[in-house]
């Protein structure tokens, strides 16, 4: 597997892709080559004084790749310019990579947490799964809040198709993951049709058949709500959720159920988009 990790040089950067569990992780789930991008703002000149991004960045980026590749990754770096989610996505598409790895800041002291606009805006565009790893707001020494990022998985279905894609994640990261908890929120859409807990339970018996402790649950409300409820109760270490795609409506307006969790969820959070078209 490819991953892109996506990085802005930041304490919060360094302390993600410095840690060693979390990258034995991402072996265990199949990740063998790493490209690491950076991307300079279009908006900066490398003639305005004191400027040197490009310089600055590779050496940063050489450090971390000096990590990766004693962690036993092949990795490649990319110091580019422009809008950074638009030239993240570009480069996963170019390197047929099969996930994009994004830091975010986690727990903002704001009611109503908000995330980085790069993150956010990946998880509105991204052409391939996104994992976006939740840092710590430590100002000086930040850490991620969760080392084991597979270990243990929430999974949020409505059944749809994109869900089911999610649920398709399973057959790389249960590699990584001891425990699932699989959570479907009721609609008026279930009227007549298959019993949830059934369905839930079919699922189940899935991963448990890869060794992996599963346990159902069935709520009733708003989904977004009822999902982080969820999450708060049995802290996973990260949210599995598919998407709906990348329309321009979606592109301009935010309250879909997916970006609501990776707004608001506490952990890290597993985002998988439609397949890419041809």
């Amino acid at each position: 597997m490819r991953a892109i990790y996506a990085t802005d040089l930041s304490a919060a950067s360094e302390a993600a892709i410095e840690n060693e569990t979390c990258l034995e992780c991402l072996q265990r789930i199949g990740v063998e080559t790493i490209h690491l991008v950076t991307v300079v703002p279009s908006n900066v000149h490398a003639g305005m004084p004191g400027m040197d991004l490009e310089g600055r960045r590779e050496r940063g980026l050489r450090q971390y790749a000096n990590v990766m590749e004693n962690a036993g990754f092949d990795v490649e770096t990319h110091v580019v310019r422009g809008t950074p989610h638009r030239r993240i996505n570009g480069i996963a598409e170019t390197v047929r990579a099969d996930l994009t790895i994004v830091g975010s800041r986690g727990q903002s002291p704001l009611e109503n947490r908000v995330i980085g606009s790069t993150a956010r805006n990946l998880a509105r565009s991204t052409v391939v799964p996104l994992l976006v790893n939740r840092i710590e707001r430590a100002e000086d020494e930040p850490e991620v809040l969760h080392e084991h990022l597979f270990q243990r998985v929430l999974y949020a279905t409505d059944f749809s198709e994109n869900a089911e894609r999610a649920f398709d994640a399973f057959s790389y990261l249960r590699h990584a993951t001891q425990e699932a908890t699989l959570v479907h929120v009721r609609s008026p859409k279930d009227q007549g049709a298959e019993d949830p807990e059934d369905r839930l339970a079919d699922l189940a018996s899935t991963l448990e058949d890869w060794d992996i402790e599963t346990e159902t649950r069935v709520r009733q409300g708003d989904p977004a709500d009822e999902i982080l409820a969820v999450e708060d109760e049995v802290t996973p270490t990260t949210t599995l959720v598919g998407s709906r795609g990348r329309s321009r409506l979606r592109r301009l307006m935010l309250g879909s159920v997916s970006e609501e969790i990776v707004a608001r969820a506490d952990g890290n959070v597993y985002l998988v988009p439609p397949p890419r078209t041809a």
